[in-house]
Formats: structure tokens, C-alpha cells, sequence
């Protein structure tokens, strides 16, 4: 009879606290090859719980990619191997029976270690809460034709605004950067009548929240782009960039 189940041997970062020295513990675990990854973490943390051991902290909510809340470098790679995936949708099916998967957390100043594999994210909402939103009264919703946008920016805002906040462009980035963030955020509202009275005080603010955040500098690497799960390009920081003279130069 075929094997139901696949031997994956993990080494997984465990860290106590986020002044607490960290180092890649070995575990092994059976696995269903239907299994997400995070629900073979799920199968791990079981195992640990009966042995008494302390189980793996890592992050998730939704576990369908759409939150942003899962996220772990998987063999070095953000997500893991699969395209614009989300570590929640990666599966089992992917990996070999006796494979060895190295998972660590986030690697960025910014996003200090909290536990194991969860890091503290809050940067992304202190950027936000700068300025990636709209206040100005609308007044009630009006007819949808009273508001023309044109398509191709209707298309490119919702491009844009389907970041989920995840942060793998910043662990990926070798510069640590949270420019394909920052901008995904800044676009989609720039590309749209309600987000043009803020526009410039909104790219002023954010971009310079995120460099007192701790992110490094965008150069060009596309690495942000290549592991994001929801495939944003990183046309966006060139507009982002665009954005920023225009009001610096608005600005005096």
C-alpha cells in the first residue's frame, strides 16, 4: 500500500522574546501531502504539546491569502517557492517525502522578533496611519457615473490596492525596504478622484513615516515584486517617486 503520509524534516528559528537569542531548532514531522503548510505546523505544534514541549509561535488568521497575517521565509524565499502564493495556500504536495525545509521569520530591523517566527509588523500600520486613507467629507455616496474614472486607472488603482501588507517585499528586499508597500498604498489613491485633494500631503507623510520606521532604501532590486503574493509591480514606486517630487516641488 503507498504511504499515505511524507517525512519532512523542519528547522525551524525559535527565539523566546525579542531580546532573546535565537537558533534553528530540528524537528521532524508526518505530514499529509493535502496539507498546507501552516497546517503541518499545526500537525508539529500537536506533537510538541503532547511531549511537553513548547509549541512554534507563528502568525495567521484567515489562511486563505487574503489577510496578510501568515508570513515566514521558507528555504530563504518569502512565502516559499510558489508564485504568488501566500505561505497559508502553500501546500505539501509541493515538497518530496524526506525533504528538509528551513522556516524563519521576517528578517528586517523594523520588524523586530516578537517570538519564534512572529515579528512585530506595526510599522506597516504607523505608515498607514500617516496618511494611507481618505478624511475628506464626501458627503453621501453619489451615483458611480457622477465620478468617471478612466479605465485604465481604474484597473492600475485596483492593481495596486490588492496588497495585503504581508511584508514580504520588506524580507526580501537586501536593502530591507517598505517601498513596494509604501507605494501600493500611495498609488491606488493617487490613481483616484477621492484621493487627490490628500495626494500630496499623503505621499510627504508616509514616505517620511517610513523612513523613520527604519526601512532601508529602495534600489532597484525587483526582489519586492518577485515574491509578492499578490503580484504588484514595482511600477508602483516609480509612481510613488513621481508622486513625491511633484510635491516637494508643490511644497516650495
Amino acid at each position: 500500500m503507498a504511504k499515505k503520509t511524507m517525512t519532512i524534516h523542519l528547522k525551524i528559528w525559535r527565539q523566546a522574546g525579542p531580546d532573546a537569542s535565537g537558533r534553528l531548532v530540528d524537528y521532524t514531522v508526518e505530514a499529509n501531502p493535502h496539507m498546507s503548510f501552516l497546517e503541518m505546523l499545526d500537525v508539529l505544534n500537536e506533537d510538541l504539546i503532547k511531549k511537553g514541549e513548547e509549541p512554534v509561535e507563528f502568525d495567521y488568521d484567515c489562511r486563505e491569502g487574503i489577510c496578510g497575517s501568515c508570513g515566514v521565509v521558507v528555504d530563504g524565499i518569502a512565502h516559499g517557492p510558489q508564485h504568488r502564493t501566500a505561505v497559508c495556500q502553500l501546500h505539501m504536495r509541493h515538497y518530496r517525502d524526506g525533504d528538509t525545509i528551513v522556516v524563519e521569520p521576517w528578517r528586517a530591523e523594523a520588524f523586530p522578533v516578537i517570538r519564534d517566527l512572529v515579528v512585530d509588523r506595526g510599522a506597516f500600520d504607523r505608515i498607514i496611519s500617516a496618511g494611507g486613507y481618505v478624511s475628506v467629507n464626501t458627503g453621501s455616496a453619489q451615483d458611480a457615473n457622477n465620478l468617471p474614472v478612466p479605465k485604465p486607472n481604474a484597473d492600475q488603482a485596483f492593481d495596486y490596492a490588492a496588497c495585503i501588507g504581508c511584508g514580504a517585499c520588506v524580507a526580501a528586499c537586501p536593502n530591507a525596504s517598505a517601498s513596494l508597500f509604501t507605494a501600493a498604498k500611495i498609488a491606488h489613491l493617487a490613481l483616484l478622484p477621492q484621493g487627490s485633494p490628500e495626494r500630496q500631503l499623503r505621499v510627504e507623510r508616509m514616505v517620511s513615516q517610513m523612513q523613520v520606521e527604519g526601512f532601508g532604501d529602495c534600489s532597484n532590486h525587483a526582489e519586492c515584486e518577485a515574491v509578492c503574493p499578490k503580484g504588484i509591480s514595482i511600477s508602483a514606486i516609480a509612481r510613488m517617486r513621481r508622486e513625491y517630487v511633484k510635491a516637494c516641488l508643490a511644497g516650495g
